[in-house]
Parts: C-alpha cells; structure tokens; sequence
C-alpha cells in the first residue's frame, strides 16, 4: 500500500525514535583481592560487568593456584566492562583510585607479594592518557608528588577470568567475604589515605 506524502511524514513524527546503542568499554584494574575490587567497582552506575581474572603475565589461561604460588607473572585483576553513555572512564579510574592504597606497591593491605600489586591495564593510547592524568590527579589530591604513587600503569595484554568460584564472590559469600573484608583491614586503610572520599568517585579536589 502506498502512503501520502503528509502520511508518512505524521507518521515519523509520532513513531518514538530507536534508543541510541550503547557504547560499552572495558577497563582492565589491579588493586588487591580481586573479590573486594570487582564488588566496589560493579555496584557503580552504568558498570554493565565486572569479571575477576588475572593480567600481566606470561602463563595462558593461568588458574588461582599457579598465580597466587608465583612465577606465572600475573596480577590480580578486573576487567570493568562499562556504558560510555552512563559512566565515563576518568570517574570509573576515580572509583578505582578511592578503592585502592596507591602507596603500597607491595601489594594491597593484607595480601602481600606481587600478584596484589596495584595496576592500571591501560588498552591503547587514549586509556593510558587518561590513566595517567587520574595519576596526576590522585597525587595531588594526597598532597604527593606522582613519584610517591605506587599504582603502576602498563599495556594491557591479555585478561584471563579466573574460576567460576570467584566471580561475584561478595554476593555469594556475604559471611565469609565480610569477615575477610574486616579482618583485612581494607576500609581501615582506605579511611586512613582518601578521608571522607574513600570509595567513592567524587570529583578531585580543585587544585589550590
């Protein structure tokens, strides 16, 4: 059936438009027990998933056992997958910076060696930009120079998810995982280094 002109023309203007695709990113962060990190980060507005997993070493498709026992290279990790249109990545890295102690390059509250050290996987020139400027920001925020920030930044390689028994850790261990939260001393600590700030994504400081 064919339509007149003003017809089709109504009837585009009362037909609703097709929502905008989402443009989902990813952002791949170490920062200590990988249950604690993907359960402050995946409760944030527009973090569509957040996987624990393992980045920065040289082992393919590495299990927990290897990774925590040492030589595999690999970090503890989470990769943030993320709509653009609801969350951007300087507040997401904010969120990151709030959840992590960026003076411990020894790991990150009780979990100690190389495996819990605090990383930013940036993929590609521009998250690396970016990753660098919250840097920039973090160290001004503590009243540091950048020198004293021990959250390295490096290019992200692979992401392997670790075991089924890991992922959304919190959520199905909420007895066992606060416990452990607790007893880590995790909050304590970020109280002590962000303030009022810790765990949040609050904009930085204005610089004075």
């Amino acid at each position: 059936m064919r339509l007149f002109p003003w017809l089709l023309t109504l009837l585009l203007l009362v037909m609703p438009a097709a929502p905008a695709l989402a443009a989902i990113e990813e952002a791949v962060l170490a920062g200590g027990c990988f249950w604690c990190l993907e359960h402050d980060l995946e409760s944030l507005p527009g973090v569509v998933e957040a996987v624990s997993g393992f980045s920065g070493g040289s082992v393919s498709n590495p299990t927990y056992r290897q990774v925590t026992a040492g030589g595999t290279g690999h970090i503890e990790s989470v990769r943030v997958r993320f709509d653009t249109a609801r969350i951007n990545l300087p507040t997401l890295l904010r969120a990151y910076w709030r959840n992590v102690d960026p003076l411990d390059g020894g790991g990150q509250f009780c979990d100690r060696g190389p495996s819990y050290r605090p990383v930013i996987f940036s993929r590609g020139t521009a998250q690396r930009d970016q990753a660098r400027t919250s840097l920039a920001s973090a160290a001004r925020e503590l009243g540091l120079k950048p020198s004293a920030i021990k959250v390295e930044i490096r290019e992200l390689t692979q992401f392997w998810p670790a075991e089924p028994y890991h992922q959304n850790y919190a959520d199905r261990n909420k007895v066992q995982y606060t416990y452990y939260r607790w007893s880590c001393g995790r909050d304590r600590r970020l109280d002590q280094v962000w303030g009022s700030r810790a765990r949040g994504s609050l904009p930085w400081r204005p610089k004075i």
